[in-house]
């Protein structure tokens, strides 16, 4: 009887991220299309509407907010209403994780918020970060801030996290991309021994 639950196991955990990952992209792409075709189905003639049309406009909607977003005048106004919503309570929490989070998606044009994966150590333990700035604004921390970085550290299961200004020789690279990195701190720890391997040290 145990073995077979041990089988089940093992089947339901290979088979459940595949599953949820596909459930997401389904509930995303549903959700899209029912947000926008309200609104479509009330500016086009019936026959103009097809399946798909919401989903298609909101994407094209995000690309036109692309390109927007590095207009200085938007700009400021979209950092005006982030701080708007910074001072709500409950909402801040929500908006903040959500925030972080999307630093790890790539910036156009940019390269990506998240440049390296490294390793720092506290006392005995190490943890985990992402160097933000390489080049330290001087009028911070005068003639030293040649000497740091600006290195994010995140909390397990995205409740937040901290930028700390380091010395770059405390610092030690990883082999881990961004991506690796930011989905072993988000579950805790925990992940393939391969993935802890590659750590090092």
């Amino acid at each position: 009887m145990r073995r077979l639950r041990n089988t089940f196991l093992k089947g339901l955990a290979a088979l459940l991220p595949v599953a949820l990952t596909i459930f997401f992209v389904y509930w995303l792409a549903t959700t899209l299309e029912s947000i926008a075709s309200g609104p479509l189905r009330a500016l086009l003639p019936e026959e103009q509407y097809w399946p798909g049309l919401g989903l298609l406009v909101t994407c094209l909607i995000i690309l036109i907010v692309g390109v927007l977003v590095d207009v200085y005048l938007v700009q400021r106004l979209w950092r005006y209403g982030e701080s708007v919503l910074a001072r709500i309570p409950i909402v801040k929490t929500i908006f903040g994780a959500l925030k972080d989070f999307t630093q790890f998606l790539p910036a156009a044009g940019k390269g990506r918020d998240l440049k390296r994966v490294v390793v720092w150590r506290l006392h005995s333990a190490r943890l985990i970060g992402f160097v933000t700035e390489e080049e330290v604004n001087p009028k911070l921390f005068g003639e030293g801030a040649s000497e740091l970085v600006a290195v994010y550290f995140p909390m397990s299961y995205q409740i937040g996290g901290y930028t700390l200004y380091v010395p770059k020789h405390e610092l030690h690279e990883t082999a881990l991309s961004v991506e690796e990195a930011m989905r072993l701190v988000l579950i805790g720890g925990v992940s393939s021994h391969s993935s802890l391997n590659e750590l090092g040290g």
